[in-house]
């Protein structure tokens, strides 16, 4: 594989778009691939079976594009689907999405960690060995987010109803002495500025897009296929209408671009 292929990102929809950001800022040169799976948005609430048969098939794609790497850019994915997908592609690099389980209980001051994800991250046993693993000296409230993916997928960040909704989830939360919120959904990070608005200051939102980026250079690293030169060039691909994800790509990833349709 050339080091100037590029990278193959995907999710269920345009939460993706916010692991996408860390990726090219930390790795400017590399030429990217993204598919959202906007056509069966959301994930959460979807089987596992189903979750991991939409992975593999845009994975395949993916493939089939020249990507020389695969980066789940979903939680609900990682969990139904990376271990079957590394299974499957052996050689390749492939870099799924966790909860902050470690970093947030690392930085809870007050013992109490909460977590906003779906229905399906929740449940997942990806999930379950996290908190046995990391989080067995802290108390951790989850609490499901339906209906949230898809207000940030038609783009209502900050609107009253996208509001009302946070302000149900996590005023319990608070309540309850949580000092570190998860974000356990890569849509999440589109609504950090509104959450900053409803908890106080002194309460850390973590999430681990950055840290995505950063493992996907060291496996790319290891294999000497980090790209160099100029900026790379970046493609997108919806499985929904192109035109929805053309609308919202100013707002979350900073330029207008085309979408071409996929049908897979």
């Amino acid at each position: 594989m050339a080091s100037d292929a590029p990278v193959g990102v995907f999710d269920s929809g345009v939460g993706g778009l916010s692991v996408l950001r860390e990726i090219r800022q930390l790795l400017p040169a590399e030429s990217l691939l993204y598919v959202a799976d906007s056509g069966h948005v959301p994930y959460g609430e979807k089987s596992p079976e189903f979750i991991r048969e939409r992975s593999h098939r845009l994975a395949g794609f993916l493939l089939e594009q020249g990507a020389k790497a695969l980066v789940l850019a979903c939680n609900t994915a990682t969990a139904a689907a990376v271990a079957e997908l590394r299974t499957h592609y052996p050689e390749l690099p492939i870099v799924g999405m966790e909860p902050a389980v470690k970093p947030a209980a690392a930085a809870t001051r007050s013992g109490v960690v909460g977590v906003l994800a779906t229905t399906g991250t929740l449940k997942s046993a990806k999930f379950a060995a996290l908190l046995d693993r990391f989080a067995s000296d802290v108390r951790v409230i989850t609490q499901p987010c339906p209906g949230l993916v898809e207000r940030i997928e038609a783009g209502e960040l900050n609107g009253t109803g996208t509001r009302e909704l946070l302000l149900g989830w996590v005023e319990p939360l608070l309540a309850e002495g949580c000092d570190t919120l998860i974000l356990g959904c890569t849509h999440y990070p589109f609504i950090k500025p509104l959450l900053r608005e409803l908890v106080p200051a002194s309460v850390s939102l973590i999430d681990t897009g950055a840290a995505v980026a950063r493992h996907l250079q060291r496996l790319l690293a290891e294999r000497d296929l980090l790209a160099e030169g100029e900026e790379g060039t970046v493609r997108f691909w919806s499985t929904g209408v192109p035109q929805r994800l053309e609308t919202v790509l100013p707002r979350l990833w900073g330029k207008a671009l085309p979408v071409e349709a996929l049908a897979c």
